[in-house]
């Protein structure tokens, strides 16, 4: 057995160990018997993905259960569901902008961005659904409430992004791990309660409880 180690800093390590499989494959031919293995951190991220893929699916279908359990609505787990996107906006571009790769600590971002969603869509949802309850107009329902439930959305974004902004800045050992995660969440914790205030009370006032008065 021979090893061959290297150090990858300053690109995607799945692109580089393509890249370096696809050059091995075309450039060095091997004698009968001999074959090669990819492994270490790669190895790691490999697995790690290939567990998220099971991970995510299953993370989102209890949350729309929950969704359901909440509201006994479909059409409203729906709509609390749709704050999902509004995030996954955010990180991504996020990580365009920062020159960030897909990396599984960006996968974990991703999945703490699903719980912070839905968790300002369902306390928004719930507040129309109070108001609309006591018989406020759908239309004023929805205004209200999104500027009485300014404050909380607000605190909850603001307290999780400034909690991460060391970890956006980190250099040191672990800064790998660090910051694709706090560059995903930060990012979308932006979009999510830009769009969160702005378009959720336009979804619900339209397919929230049926047409609108």
């Amino acid at each position: 057995m021979i090893v061959v180690q290297a150090n990858v800093t300053g690109r995607d390590l799945v692109g580089f160990v393509e890249e370096a499989k696809a050059k091995v494959a075309s450039q060095i031919k091997f004698p009968s018997g001999y074959s090669t293995k990819w492994g270490g951190q790669f190895e790691n991220q490999q697995r790690a993905a290939a567990r998220l893929e099971l991970v995510i699916p299953i993370a989102l279908l209890l949350i729309f259960l929950l969704l359901f359990a909440t509201f006994g609505s479909v059409r409203q787990s729906v709509l609390v569901f749709a704050n999902i996107p509004f995030a996954l906006i955010g990180g991504v571009f996020a990580l365009l902008v920062s020159g960030q790769y897909l990396s599984v600590p960006a996968s974990v971002g991703f999945i703490a961005l699903l719980g912070i969603a839905v968790l300002n869509g369902v306390m928004l949802v719930s507040y129309f659904n109070q108001l609309v309850s006591q018989g406020t107009e759908i239309g004023k329902a929805v205004v209200e409430g999104a500027k009485r439930r300014l404050r909380p959305v607000l605190m909850t974004a603001s307290i999780t992004a400034f909690g991460l902004v060391p970890q956006l800045f980190a250099s040191g050992p672990g800064s790998e791990i660090q910051k694709p995660l706090a560059v995903v969440v930060i990012g979308g914790l932006i979009t999510s309660t830009l769009l969160t205030l702005v378009i959720l009370p336009i979804l619900y006032r339209r397919f929230g409880i049926g047409s609108p008065k």
